[in-house]
């Protein structure tokens, strides 16, 4: 059975990014990324409610941008800052009362780090999972497949390359355990 290119990155495949399926899909996210980007802070919420296909009580500040928005789940009390960036080819699970500084990027998106498959346009995808009471601070930086325990707070600036356990603080590029909380 041949899987289509949206089947491939929604399996964690390879797959072809710029299949029309998915170009399309990523240009209507675009689109109500922009209105969401411009809308007073009171009729945001449907924009958002639109692009993630389910009703939240999140709050982001503008702007905010992601590549299909369906792939995001949001949990209760999410906030995040200024300048929110998910690149959600794979799941995005956030839990309850995660807290969020401005310039952060949650990248499930990646690229083959052999020449010839990242040239042909080749990508893969893996989910992110955030659990709850979390805060990652200003321009934290999560990769493909990392898993951030609850309770756990990320320090500015750093690079999450792997997962990190729950209840800790933990910093740095690479993002390392540092303490116990």
């Amino acid at each position: 059975m041949n899987l289509t290119p949206k089947q491939q990155m929604l399996a964690g495949e390879l797959y072809q990014a710029n299949d029309p399926e998915l170009v399309a899909e990523r240009r209507h996210a675009k689109q109500l990324c922009h209105r969401y980007n411009q809308e007073p802070v009171d009729l945001n919420r449907a924009v958002l409610a639109e692009l993630l296909g389910r009703e939240t009580d999140a709050h982001i500040e503008a702007p905010f941008r992601c590549d299909y928005g369906y792939n995001i789940q949001l949990g209760r009390n999410f906030y995040a800052n200024y300048n929110l960036t998910v690149l959600d080819c794979a799941p995005v699970t956030i839990g309850d009362n995660v807290f969020v500084a401005p310039n952060v990027v949650l990248s499930a998106a990646g690229h083959p780090v052999e020449v010839e498959p990242r040239v042909a346009g080749w990508e893969f995808a893996r989910p992110i999972h955030i659990g709850d009471n979390v805060w990652l601070g200003a321009g934290v930086l999560v990769l493909p497949g990392v898993t951030i325990g609850a309770g756990t707070t990320i320090g500015a600036g750093s690079v999450v390359t792997r997962d990190i356990p729950a209840g800790v603080v933990a910093v740095g590029n690479p993002c390392r355990v540092i303490r116990t909380l």
